[in-house]
C-alpha cells in the first residue's frame, strides 16, 4: 500500500498511519494470557487467576504498551517503504472519526536534509607545522630535574631567590578583620614558580629566615575566592626556613632513574624526543583537523533537523551537570542550566556531523581494520606495556567505536587537505604546546 507523506515545513513531515481495531485486541488478549500463566493475586492459586481479573488489574498498562508498539511498528514500516531517513522520535498522536473497527494516528516527524557540498578545490585551509628542536628537548630535562629535585636548608643570612622552597606564616586582613583563608602557619611554596600571587611573592623574594614584612595585595577582580575577588589586603608575612633547590645532573644516573632501557645521555635525549614527537603530531593533526572541519562547514549547505539539534543540547546539559557534580557542587542534577548557552555549539556539530557523514559516504571514506589497529598501536606505544594497552581498547566495542570515530575524522582530513588549497604556516614548539 503506498505511503502518503506530507511535507509541512523543511524538514518537517507527516503520515497518516492506520491499524484495525483487531490486531490491537488480539495482541493484548495474547499478552494477557501470557501474565495470566504466571501472575500472583491473594486468593488465587498462581496461574489460576480469573481471566477478567487479570483484564481488571492489567489491561490498561497492556494496551499502552501495545499501542505504543504497534503504532511504531507501523511507523518504522511506513518510513522504511517511503525509503524516509527519520531524525528523531516522531511525534504521534491519535486521529477522531476513524472508520469503524480502525484506529488512525498521525505522526509528524523530521528527516534528514540532503546535504550539498561545494567545490573542495575552492576550499582554503591553512596547514601548520613543527618540529621538535633541541631546546623543546632542554625544557622538558629541566622539567624532568624539577619533578626529581630535592631541597637543602640555605645557611640563615641567605636571601630567597627564584627556585627557593620557603616556609612561612603569614595573615591577611581586610579592613583591619581577618578573611576565611588568609591566615595560614609552616605554608610551603616554591618562589617564582606561580604558585602564589605575583605581590605575594614579589615581597618574599629577598627576605631572610626570621623576617616578617608587611605588604599590600590586590586580588584580581577574578580571583576564585568570591569573597575577597577584586578587594585590597594587608598581609603580614614571616619568613620560617629557606630551602635552596638541587637538581639531578643530566648523566647516565638520571637516565636510569627514568627507565631509559640505553641508559645514557644520549638515549634519555632520543627516548624524550621520540615521545615529543609522537605528542607533536597528535596536536599537529588536531590543529589542523580543526580547519578541515571549519572549512568542511563553510562550503555545506543544509538544514538542521531540530529534533537533533534538540538530542544534542539535552546531550550536553548532561554532561554539564555531571561535570558539575564531579566537582562536588551540590544538586547538580538539578542547576538550572539555559538551554540557550549550547545551541550554537550543538547547532555546529550537528552540522559538522552530517556533513562528514556525507563525505565519508559519498567517498568511501570508513575506517579500515588495519587503520584502526594502526591507530591503536600508536595510542598504546607511549606506555610501559602496549600490549595489555591494545587488549583495552580492542575488550570494548565503545572504546574502538571511539578509536574509530577518530579514524574516519583523519580520513575526512586527509580527502580534504587533499582537494584544497593549502597554505603552509611553520610554527614554534612552545606555541603548538601553548607555552608561548
Amino acid at each position: 500500500m503506498p505511503v502518503n507523506v506530507e511535507t509541512l515545513e523543511k524538514l518537517e513531515r507527516k503520515m497518516t498511519l492506520t491499524l484495525p481495531v483487531t490486531v490491537i485486541q488480539s495482541e493484548v488478549d495474547s499478552r494477557l494470557k501470557k501474565i495470566a500463566r504466571t501472575v500472583k493475586m491473594d486468593g488465587f492459586r498462581p496461574g489460576k487467576v480469573p481471566m477478567n481479573v487479570v483484564a481488571q488489574r492489567y489491561g490498561y498498562s497492556v494496551h499502552y504498551e501495545v499501542m505504543n508498539d504497534k503504532v511504531g511498528e507501523a511507523f518504522a514500516t511506513a518510513a522504511n517503504e517511503a525509503k524516509l531517513r527519520v531524525a528523531g522520535m516522531p511525534k504521534i498522536s491519535e486521529k477522531e472519526g476513524a472508520p469503524e473497527g480502525e484506529l488512525t494516528f498521525d505522526a509528524i516527524f523530521e528527516v534528514y536534509p540532503e546535504v550539498k557540498i561545494a567545490d573542495l578545490a575552492d576550499a582554503e585551509v591553512e596547514k601548520i607545522s613543527a618540529d621538535v628542536t633541541d631546546g623543546a628537548i632542554d625544557k622538558t630535562l629541566d622539567i624532568l630535574r624539577k619533578q626529581r629535585r630535592t631541597f637543602a636548608q640555605r645557611a640563615q643570612d641567605a636571601a630567597a631567590q627564584d627556585g627557593d622552597r620557603v616556609t612561612v606564616d603569614f595573615e591577611g586582613k581586610i579592613e583591619g578583620e581577618t578573611f576565611q583563608g588568609g591566615k595560614a602557619e609552616d605554608f610551603q611554596f616554591l618562589v617564582g614558580e606561580g604558585q602564589m600571587l605575583k605581590e605575594f611573592e614579589d615581597a618574599v623574594r629577598g627576605m631572610k629566615s626570621g623576617e616578617s614584612k608587611t605588604f599590600p595585595l590586590a586580588f584580581p577582580a577574578d580571583y576564585h575566592g568570591k569573597d575577597v575577588a577584586g578587594k585590597q589586603a594587608d598581609f603580614l608575612v614571616t619568613i620560617k626556613k629557606i630551602e635552596a633547590a638541587h637538581l639531578p645532573e643530566v648523566n647516565e644516573a638520571l637516565a636510569k632513574s627514568l627507565g631509559i632501557a640505553e641508559a645514557s645521555v644520549e638515549g634519555l635525549r632520543a627516548d624524550i624526543k621520540k615521545n615529543l614527537e609522537r605528542e607533536v603530531k597528535f596536536r599537529l593533526l588536531a590543529r589542523n583537523k580543526q580547519a578541515v572541519m571549519d572549512a568542511l562547514v563553510a562550503k555545506a549547505e543544509l538544514d538542521l533537523p531540530n529534533s537533533s539539534v534538540q538530542s544534542e543540547v539535552e546531550r550536553m546539559i548532561e554532561g554539564a551537570r555531571a561535570d558539575l557534580k564531579q566537582r562536588g557542587i551540590k544538586d547538580a542534577d538539578k542547576a538550572p542550566i539555559p538551554e540557550e548557552v549550547f545551541r550554537p555549539q550543538a547547532e555546529r556539530r550537528v552540522r559538522l556531523g552530517l556533513v562528514v557523514a556525507e563525505l565519508v559516504r559519498s567517498n568511501e571514506l570508513h575506517a579500515k581494520p588495519d587503520q584502526i589497529k594502526a591507530h591503536i598501536d600508536e595510542l598504546a606505544a607511549s606506555y610501559e606495556k602496549p600490549a595489555d594497552v591494545v587488549r583495552w581498547y580492542y575488550s570494548d566495542n565503545q572504546r574502538l567505536a571511539e578509536v574509530e570515530a577518530i579514524v574516519i575524522e583523519n580520513n575526512v582530513t586527509d580527502f580534504v587537505l587533499g582537494k584544497a588549497k593549502i597554505t603552509e604556516k611553520s610554527i614554534s614548539f612552545d606555541e603548538l604546546m601553548g607555552q608561548n
